[in-house]
């Protein structure tokens, strides 16, 4: 009977510190435990590292906020062409497009998209949704809240320092 209590309690107190987690101050179960903080501009973004395929398919959807100093950094395992959308994106979203060696290829500023609708099956609404491109191919994505690229100063040729090696150890 004691084992039993024991376990018992120990299932308690993992529970309680899995929900002191979720719960934190500033998070919640779609934050990245895993952060890189980029240099872009003049400004330290604080990028969410997004590295296999189901965290990179949901990417900032769903989110009414991205903070000024927020947002995702894309990872690839190989380069590829890629084109985002606006997925169940409330808010408007910047995304650069980062080559191999961490070059910008191609930036977008993505306005919100309407919800898919009540009659609008997944096909038709992943249909209508504007696909933004790199052109090029394409290592490494970083999505920030909507005009904060360009305010920061980033346009295409220039050069996004990345910890390559911990970025590609991040792949799942």
């Amino acid at each position: 009977m004691a084992d039993v209590k024991r376990i018992v309690k120990c299932g308690v107190v993992l529970v309680l510190a899995v929900c002191a987690a979720v719960l934190a101050p500033g998070c919640d179960e779609e934050t990245a435990s895993d952060i890189a903080t980029v240099k872009i501009g003049d400004e330290y973004f604080h990028l969410e590292i997004v590295a296999d395929d189901e965290s990179r398919y949901r990417g900032l959807g769903g989110r009414e906020y991205i903070a000024p100093d927020g947002g995702m950094l894309f990872v690839f395992p190989r380069t590829l062409a890629l084109a985002f959308v606006m997925r169940d994106c409330p808010v408007e979203i910047d995304v650069a497009y980062l080559d191999a060696a961490g070059a910008v290829v191609a930036m977008h500023t993505m306005p919100a998209e309407a919800p898919r609708g009540e009659n609008e099956s997944e096909f038709e609404y992943e249909a209508r949704l504007e696909r933004y491109p790199s052109r090029f191919g394409a290592m490494y994505a970083i999505e920030t809240a909507g005009g904060r690229l360009s305010a920061v100063g980033l346009k295409v040729g220039d050069r996004v320092k990345l910890d390559r090696e911990r970025l590609k150890a991040s792949l799942r």
